[in-house]
């Protein structure tokens, strides 16, 4: 082969590594169309859960799911806060990690950061929309005294094969007990290498939030570019991830400092070089407010956009992925905002299917109203002309059978769960103008209720087939 078209070949293998290292997907070819944000929304009774936005061009922002949770946290605390997504090197596989930890709950600010949790949560999914159960990841334990593990980071390292995983520990060292960033090694979030320290301020400075982008090409100067809370909002550069940073400058030549805002969260917009660096605006409580910057090197060219629009929920601090067209059309085509359903009963018009502590019957007056709320959604286990039932104040959650009893239960991503959960619509047995719901995987058998607790049945007479018959109404 030609010196030159070997060269050229090598030049071309080395720019295609990169592109992927950086957004995460193997195709490198597949362009990005939009942005999703996940994020929380603050210390209100649901608000300390997942929620997704959607954005087509970065700055103006549609809640997803209605403005609803998209997944809650059955563990630890039961609540997560500072969500972050991460994107494999393949675009095979995504996790969601976020901060264990439930204010709501009562929890004072003093205890969650010196008697909280040093675990953070885990979501994992193949596609970006079916998510497995959370689970705990103790990050944190083997640091002596750590008191919690706040706001987890991701970034994947290709000299090492694997993720940097980085958070926020208060705990003491060398007689000074201050958050610091620490960080570990993981290549599945299942397991990590022994902490060490990652960012640590002198004296009693302490440093909470750090988030980092890639930059492939160097716009600036630099590969790596970190935005921390440590009193301001300071600006890093590196063209490694663990090497050394050089401090660029901070943002209080506009009036920022970490007394006003905090949550770094970055973004680059997909049709031009320029991102956006999101500021939590907690000091107000006014949520994220952009800037943005054509040259990441120099802390003077951040400038305050105008047009951008958050949508109707608070969003605070969370992370933006850039979208490709197939992962924005599951994205959107599971979780676009549409209304919820309810299930009435045909023979009996004033009860509608709830879940009460997860059991499952038919009621009236449900208390609170999003009990008896639910989406059809595609069925889990065979999406054509199948449905499965999503609650809508449980997202995540699913009715299934369970020994022909009926559960509100968590996807935990298994071929039974989906099967269990999984229904083929039907003319309604006893009206066919309404709808009866036939078991995918146990075909001679129906939903219906009995005694007012939904079961799974074979219908052989037309009390049954009553029992099995229900209207789904908005």
């Amino acid at each position: 082969m030609p010196r030159f078209l070997s060269r050229v070949i090598a030049i071309l293998a080395t720019a295609c590594l990169l592109t992927a290292s950086w957004t995460g997907i193997a195709a490198a070819a597949d362009p990005f169309t939009g942005y999703l944000m996940a994020h929380f929304t603050g210390e209100s009774a649901n608000g300390e859960q997942i929620y997704l936005a959607h954005s087509d061009d970065g700055l103006r922002w549609t809640d997803l799911n209605n403005g609803s949770p998209v997944l809650v946290s059955t563990v630890g605390t039961r609540g997560v806060r500072d969500p972050v997504v991460v994107r494999s090197p393949a675009g095979d596989r995504y996790w969601i990690i976020a901060t264990d930890l439930r204010i709501a709950s009562g929890t004072s600010w003093d205890d969650a950061a010196n008697r909280g949790s040093t675990s953070i949560v885990v979501w994992e999914s193949g596609d970006l929309v079916n998510w497995s159960s959370p689970r705990l990841l103790n990050v944190a334990g083997a640091i002596p005294g750590a008191g919690n593990a706040w706001a987890p980071e991701a970034i994947y390292d290709p000299a090492a094969g694997g993720y940097v995983l980085y958070w926020a520990t208060n705990s003491t060292v060398n007689g000074i007990r201050k958050h610091r960033i620490w960080y570990a090694r993981t290549t599945d979030f299942r397991t990590v290498t022994a902490p060490q320290i990652y960012i640590d301020r002198t004296g009693t400075q302490g440093l909470i939030d750090t988030q980092i982008i890639e930059v492939p090409d160097r716009t600036g100067g630099w590969r790596y570019y970190r935005a921390s809370g440590d009193g301001q909002l300071t600006i890093e550069a590196s063209n490694s991830i663990l090497g050394s940073w050089t401090r660029l400058g901070d943002l209080s030549h506009l009036g920022l400092t970490g007394g006003d805002v905090e949550g770094p969260m970055w973004a680059k917009f997909n049709d031009r070089d320029e991102w956006t660096l999101w500021l939590d605006q907690y000091a107000t409580g006014r949520g994220y407010m952009p800037l943005t910057s054509t040259n990441l090197g120099s802390t003077r060219d951040f400038v305050r956009p105008g047009g951008y629009d958050l949508g109707g929920t608070r969003k605070r601090h969370g992370f933006v992925l850039n979208l490709t067209a197939a992962e924005e059309s599951r994205v959107t085509g599971r979780w676009q905002s549409s209304p919820p359903s309810r299930l009435r009963s045909y023979n009996f018009p004033d009860r509608y299917v709830r879940h009460a502590d997860f059991d499952v019957r038919i009621d009236a007056d449900v208390s609170p109203a999003q009990d008896a709320q639910f989406r059809l959604v595609p069925g889990l286990a065979a999406p054509s002309g199948h449905v499965s039932f999503e609650s809508v104040n449980f997202p995540g959650h699913y009715l299934r059978h369970y020994g022909f009893d009926f559960v509100l239960a968590p996807n935990d991503g298994s071929a039974t769960f989906a099967a269990d959960a999984t229904f083929r619509r039907v003319p309604g047995l006893a009206d066919a103008s309404a709808a009866s719901f036939q078991a995918y995987n146990f075909p001679d058998r129906y939903i219906r209720h009995y005694d007012y607790l939904l079961r799974l049945d074979p219908i052989g007479d037309a009390v049954a087939r009553g029992d099995a018959t229900f209207r789904v109404t908005g």
